[in-house]
């Protein structure tokens, strides 16, 4: 049994992770502010003897090291997401993102050299031109200018990056860095820009479907199951210690396609509507016109095969937002 310590555990993808290390038998602690996280995700959890719940920010020094130095290890997945989110508020994403990375890996260092497996994006990889080309781990960064908001999260996530290995190369803090390519899933919320929840309860409900841009960029979607198996079996990994890892689906689509499937799946009478971009978001944005992940590295390292595909992971979400 371990301890183990979720930052942003009330969210999304940590609500899900939290809930399989508890059924492998662990001790599981979350914290969450919930700005983005929801205490329903994390309901049924709270009955168990083995998981505690903190409602508090990862700003919070103290409290920090106080829980780091409890824990074994430290799922750090807490950050300001999602597109929608970023742009309404780029201060306090910014300072949550950067600020909020220091204290986990300053504290992890000091309190016994605690593992961290850091959550980034393939936001990093920023703009891309070429649909014939999946991102490599090395593969060189493409950022838009800076007075385009949205690219202020690629640029804080990065800088996360930097810190952690950093803290491997000059403390020996062992750290593991993920980029998630478009997670999806039950308990997914459409609220702060995912696409695939926010298309399919516009479909449920036969309201128009809109589509940002023309529909024709592409993106990888990967079920939070495979993201969460890959993620624990990192965690146990001594060769993933120092290394980024691209976790995702090879596979990517256009937006337009996601739509129309999404649409003969739920029976929706809805209508596919194409926004755009400055009318969706802000005057000025900029978007990622293809993003998919070569996954060599992860596959050689843990054997990480996705088990899920698109039409997976659309069934799951239809039957959740339908319950």
């Amino acid at each position: 049994m371990k301890k183990v310590l979720i930052t942003g555990g009330a969210g999304f993808i940590g609500s899900h992770l939290a809930r399989e290390l508890l059924k492998r038998g662990n001790k599981v602690t979350v914290i969450d502010n919930l700005s983005t996280g929801s205490l329903d995700n994390i309901k049924d959890l709270k009955k168990s003897k083995d998981f505690v719940f903190r409602m508090d920010n990862i700003l919070n020094e103290q409290l920090m090291e106080e829980m780091i130095r409890d824990n074994d290890i430290v799922y750090h997945l807490a950050a300001a997401v999602g597109v929608k989110y970023i742009i309404d508020n780029p201060l306090l994403s910014i300072k949550t993102n950067i600020q909020g990375t220091e204290i986990v890996l300053e504290k992890a260092n000091i309190c016994g050299k605690k593992k961290v497996i850091l959550a980034s994006t393939s936001e990093i990889y920023g703009k891309n031109v070429d649909h014939k080309t999946s991102f490599r781990e090395t593969d060189d960064r493409v950022m838009g200018p800076t007075t385009i908001t949205r690219w202020s999260y690629a640029c804080a996530k990065a800088l996360d990056e930097f810190l952690a290995l950093a803290y491997y190369r000059e403390k020996k803090l062992p750290v593991v860095i993920v980029r998630f390519f478009n997670i999806c899933g039950p308990r997914q919320t459409g609220r702060y820009g995912m696409v695939i929840p926010r298309l399919v309860k516009q479909a449920l409900m036969n309201q128009d479907m809109t589509v940002f841009g023309d529909g024709t960029q592409t993106r990888s979607f990967t079920h939070v199951n495979d993201a969460v198996a890959a993620i624990m079996k990192l965690g146990e990994s001594n060769k993933a210690v120092g290394e980024i890892f691209n976790l995702g689906n090879p596979h990517s689509i256009s937006i337009k396609t996601l739509a129309e499937k999404i649409k003969k799946l739920t029976k929706s009478t809805s209508s596919i509507v194409y926004i755009p971009y400055e009318k969706a978001y802000d005057k000025g944005f900029e978007d990622m016109k293809h993003r998919r992940p070569n996954i060599d590295k992860i596959t050689g390292t843990i054997n990480f095969k996705p088990t899920y595909n698109v039409d997976d992971i659309l069934q799951d979400v239809v039957e959740y937002f339908k319950r």
